[in-house]
């Protein structure tokens, strides 16, 4: 049975994204230590797995990248949730490919779990990360905490009935002061 591991950035202060999704905290806190640890874990997916929102995002950036982190990103395939549609884009290489499931995210998660296989990698965005949360999809959380306190943004936990208990696997500073942080639910 394959884990779904849930990969994110965030801020100190615990936001994955400005009130508009915005990114550009991130800049200057991936340093190449940052980048190998990210890129030991993109490797080790059979799939990526994200949003619709996110696959659109990042379908622009990384197809045509030639950055460390391209490589996994464009290799491995890609499987997009929407509650709607999204256009796949025509020249974006193996995003182009991308297999897109449109609602039931809790059965097909579960049934992609039970297939054999390596683990299952989402990176988000955060409605699809929080809905992952929500559901009791999420069997281990890699989060790089950067530093920087946004005081407003996007957060990766939504509101929930229960504590959600982890329990810390591992740490790793990195010298930008940026910090992973792998849980597993407790």
């Amino acid at each position: 049975m394959r884990k779904l591991v849930l990969t994110m950035s965030m801020s100190a202060d615990g936001f994955v994204g400005g009130l508009n999704g915005e990114m550009d905290w991130l800049a200057g806190s991936l340093d190449a230590d940052a980048t190998a640890w990210l890129l030991d874990g993109l490797w080790q997916a059979d799939a990526h797995l994200m949003g619709s929102e996110a696959f659109r995002d990042m379908a622009a950036h990384w197809a045509g990248s030639h950055a460390e982190l391209a490589a996994p990103l464009n290799a491995i395939p890609k499987i997009v949730f929407t509650r709607g549609g999204v256009a796949l884009p025509a020249d974006c290489g193996s995003w182009s490919e991308a297999r897109v499931v449109k609602g039931g995210l809790r059965d097909e998660i579960l049934r992609l779990k039970a297939q054999p296989g390596q683990r299952l990698l989402a990176h988000g965005g955060a409605g699809f990360a929080q809905s992952l949360v929500r559901h009791g999809l999420v069997d281990e959380y890699q989060l790089i905490v950067h530093p920087v306190v946004l005081g407003s943004g996007l957060p990766l936990f939504p509101i929930m009935e229960q504590p959600l208990k982890l329990k810390l696997l591992n740490a790793r500073c990195f010298p930008s002061g940026a910090v992973a942080h792998v849980y597993r639910p407790a």
